[in-house]
């Protein structure tokens, strides 16, 4: 009886209940599976947060537009929800030139391991709207990207809140104008830059040093644009070199322990000017690695729907961005748990 009980709190732990997250010390506690966090997400949920980004509601989600106050609404809810904390009491993070928001919320590391380090987990929501009275959905450009960040957090939260201990805070940011020649990424680098970006735990101004590694998530749903097997369960991952190199033995590492079984590809389909392309110049990530910041981009790649107004949801394959979503947990999970 004592175990069935037991088992029900965990499920409901991991069910996507809000708990705030809690300065006090969190340790290790008993056995904890890192497959335990796999029960907060499921196809059809991760179906309904892409079709709703990529709804008529959102229109497209243009920096400046209605619809993108309404996906920054959306990720704000979602953010409280999962008990992140945000920064000077607020999610959302206005800057101009265009105008818009970056919305950032944070998961505190264990006291007295994660105080001093952080991670960010990055992706771009914005899209092109509506153009010429056609809807742009961008349901992999990037609503995939939002939905996989977002997932991360819940799972990352549910392990924290299990008694997992995590040697780094984790910074989740929702980021605006992408297409506005990175806008958004490039005003969050401002706020660290300019020393105003304030750790809403200890108060204590959060350095450019401090930041211990970017990961950017950028189109993930999509299966049509292959790697040379023709696999549709593959990832690419690009930016191994510019990390430590035991970070980068865990990508293959987490993908066999946890049974996740995707191919992984670690160039932008074989090509190195490609792969330059994409790593240094035309994604979020950029910004950071100019200034010297580890960084890591996430990607199923560009597909023949992208920027069109058929990138729908229905485009996507949810059993294979669910096994991309997984991985990307475990490989920060394993890196936050054993490593300072």
């Amino acid at each position: 009886m004592r175990k069935k009980i037991l088992n029900i709190f965990i499920m409901l732990c991991l069910s996507g209940i809000a708990v705030a997250q809690s300065p006090v010390d969190v340790r290790n506690v008993g056995v904890i599976s890192s497959k335990q966090a796999h029960n907060t997400i499921w196809e059809n949920k991760l179906y309904r947060q892409v079709e709703f980004l990529s709804d008529s509601l959102c229109d497209g989600r243009a920096t400046g537009t209605r619809g993108s106050v309404e996906a920054a609404f959306w990720i704000a809810r979602r953010f409280g929800q999962l008990g992140l904390i945000p920064f000077s009491g607020n999610y959302t993070k206005h800057f101009y030139c265009p105008f818009g928001r970056n919305m950032l919320g944070m998961i505190p590391g264990s006291s007295g391991r994660g105080n001093d380090s952080y991670v960010i987990v990055m992706a771009h929501y914005d899209g092109l709207g509506t153009l010429g009275g056609k809807l742009y959905p961008g349901a992999d450009s990037n609503a995939s990207g939002v939905v996989a960040m977002v997932s991360v957090a819940e799972m990352l939260s549910a392990m924290r809140l299990l008694g997992r201990a995590y040697s780094s805070n984790i910074i989740f940011a929702a980021l605006d104008a992408k297409s506005s020649s990175m806008k958004g990424s490039r005003a969050l680098w401002d706020m660290i830059e300019q020393e105003r970006l304030i750790d809403p735990e200890s108060g204590k101004v959060i350095t450019a040093d401090k930041i211990r590694m970017v990961v950017n998530i950028d189109q993930l749903g999509g299966t049509s644009s292959r790697l040379k097997s023709g696999r549709e369960d593959f990832v690419i991952i690009l930016g191994r070199e510019s990390i430590d190199k035991r970070y980068g033995d865990l990508f293959t590492w987490s993908n066999n322990r946890y049974g996740i079984g995707l191919e992984l590809g670690f160039d932008y389909f074989g090509s190195k000017d490609f792969s330059n392309v994409f790593y240094r110049r035309v994604c979020d990530q950029k910004v950071f690695l100019e200034n010297g910041v580890p960084s890591v981009l996430f990607t199923s790649g560009i597909t023949m729907n992208n920027n069109k107004p058929y990138d729908t949801v229905d485009s996507l394959n949810m059993t294979v961005f669910k096994k991309r979503i997984w991985l990307i947990f475990h490989w920060i999970d394993e890196i936050i748990k054993n490593y300072n």
